[in-house]
């Protein structure tokens, strides 16, 4: 039997990460769907000059010192009768594990453009992870307050670089200083924005029609021209809006604005929660798990260490999946059949804590907790839902990180132990060469710089980066260490990761290619299969 309670409550969830390139403005946006949520009562960029970018979201010393967000962060907050589970992903071009992980917790994304650049190569990236899982992808054109490329220049783009049908759901009135509102396709109807207090607080608007006087008297002729030819121009040859489309990822409604001055930020936001859906079945390796079932269950894809430096705790977070959590639940850990008590548990928002009583199919939830739980892992009162959400990708930079200082090598070991629990950086155990140190491999040197940062501010540990010359990891899923020795290529490694799976490193593209020629029957993956990652026990 369905429990109403948790059916309606995990109805009004909605769980999604926001996706750009460096510079397109995420954070800023991140900043404005919390002032508008009501979560926040002044945006936090305004006062960036003042707090070195002390946002909400970005909370790490080392993110205020370097203006980018580094880890991801979970912000919850509600509006218009829906509960928000917002997923706050880094924005550094060399993006960690962490970002794509936070891509398996959610349920739809937005993407932010800038509209001045249009589509830039980590937004390419991270759509892809975004079409192989179906994910609905909500579309913000940003920065029109800046002079952008033309509008339907960028429509066309996305559909022929991303190969997804764009549908506009408004129309920006001029960009530049010209921009004064934005032309709602569905109503017909003009939202004009006043400029107030540097985007500090929600941006007065005002709706009229096209036809208004009012809207005439505040464009330059020639861009009112414009508009009303480019409005003309989607009608005709954009189609119909398919929201079956945009829930299988096929199609992105397109929103513009400014996060920098609120323009269109509630418009995108109304949007989402009308063509978005709520939390829908995981799949488990005994089949899709239903919302519905009474059994709770959550999968990991985020640990954070040291969240409180005064306590060193660890904090894990889950993606509920069906259930009712409450406080003080005693669930199965599905890798060890551990039992476990789940009682310190938090909604997170920055460094703040709020303590959590219950959760719904769609929550993130974060846990204060000493057990050996790891990303991927499943908790769960039914040990037959064992989820494989959370994939491994394959590292494309290497290196190993020694201890500087002999006197702190008790800290540097520590704090390698701690950190490497978060997968800032995957660890991987050499078979040939031999090497008793881990190697390290991360999809952009930052994490490497991430990990020496925090060593060094949270356990006082120097280190130095001894990079290795390895440029491309694949996991083997049909040979033994002794059928491939043989066979390695020049300049190649063997090595084990950390679930004792087999991969080669090669020392090039070059290299990969011509054994992937020559060695046909060697299966090589850059993301290793549901039953090899997720071993049943």
């Amino acid at each position: 039997m369905i429990d109403p309670l948790i059916a309606s409550e995990t109805a009004r969830r909605r769980t999604f990460a926001i996706i750009s390139h460096p510079d397109a403005g995420k954070t800023t946006l991140t900043e404005k769907l919390l002032l508008y949520g009501g979560a926040i009562g002044l945006a936090g960029s305004v006062t960036a000059s003042k707090r070195q970018r002390d946002t909400s979201s970005d909370w790490m010393e080392l993110e205020k010192k370097r203006g980018i967000s580094i880890s991801s962060t979970v912000l919850q907050f509600d509006y218009d009768g829906f509960r928000l589970n917002l997923l706050d992903t880094p924005g550094h071009k060399d993006f960690s594990e962490d970002t794509y992980r936070v891509l398996m917790a959610v349920d739809a994304v937005v993407m932010v453009i800038d509209a001045g650049k249009g589509i830039e190569t980590q937004t390419r990236k991270l759509f892809e992870i975004c079409r192989k899982r179906g994910i609905p992808i909500f579309t913000f054109m940003n920065k029109l307050d800046r002079p952008s490329r033309p509008l339907l220049e960028l429509m066309d783009e996305l559909e022929k670089v991303l190969s997804l049908k764009a549908y506009p759901i408004n129309w920006p009135l001029g960009n530049g200083p010209d921009f004064k509102g934005v032309y709602d396709r569905n109503n017909k109807q003009v939202h004009m924005f006043e400029r107030l207090g540097k985007g500090a607080f929600r941006a007065p608007v005002s709706v009229h029609d096209l036809s208004d006087p009012f809207v005439k008297s505040n464009l330059h002729e020639s861009v009112y021209k414009q508009v009303v030819e480019e409005i003309e121009i989607l009608d005709a040859t954009q189609g119909e809006f398919d929201l079956s489309q945009v829930l299988t990822g096929k199609q992105t409604p397109v929103f513009f604005g400014s996060a920098a001055n609120n323009f269109g930020v509630e418009l995108l936001l109304k949007g989402f929660l009308e063509y978005s859906t709520g939390p829908a079945p995981r799949n488990s390796l005994n089949g899709p798990v239903a919302v519905s079932n009474p059994a709770f269950s959550a999968f990991v894809f985020k640990v954070q260490t040291n969240m409180n430096p005064l306590h060193r705790d660890k904090v894990v977070f889950v993606r509920i999946c069906s259930g009712k959590f409450m406080r003080n639940i005693t669930v199965k850990h599905a890798r060890t059949g551990e039992a476990i008590k789940l009682s310190d548990s938090h909604n997170i928002f920055g460094r703040d804590r709020e303590i959590v009583n219950e959760a719904y199919p769609g929550d993130i939830v974060g846990f204060v907790t000493k057990n050996d739980l790891k990303i991927g892992d499943t908790i769960t009162e039914d040990l037959n839902i064992v989820y494989g959400e959370i994939p491994r990708f394959a590292p494309e930079s290497f290196a190993f990180l020694e201890n500087a200082v002999t006197s702190s090598y008790k800290a540097f070991r520590k704090g390698m132990d701690h950190l490497l629990a978060e997968n800032i950086v995957q660890a991987f155990q050499l078979k040939t060469p031999k090497n008793s140190m881990p190697l390290l491999g991360a999809v952009g040197p930052l994490q490497y710089e991430v990990l020496q940062y925090r060593l060094k501010d949270e356990y006082g540990a120097d280190s130095y980066l001894n990079p290795m010359p390895w440029k491309i990891l694949r996991w083997v899923e049909s040979h033994s260490e002794a059928e491939l020795m043989p066979i390695l290529p020049d300049g190649a490694g063997l090595a084990l990761d950390d679930q004792e799976r087999l991969v080669i490193l090669f020392p090039s593209d070059w290299s990969f290619k011509y054994f992937k020629q020559t060695q046909p029957n060697v299966i090589l993956v850059d993301s290793p299969s549901l039953s090899i990652a997720f071993p049943r026990k």
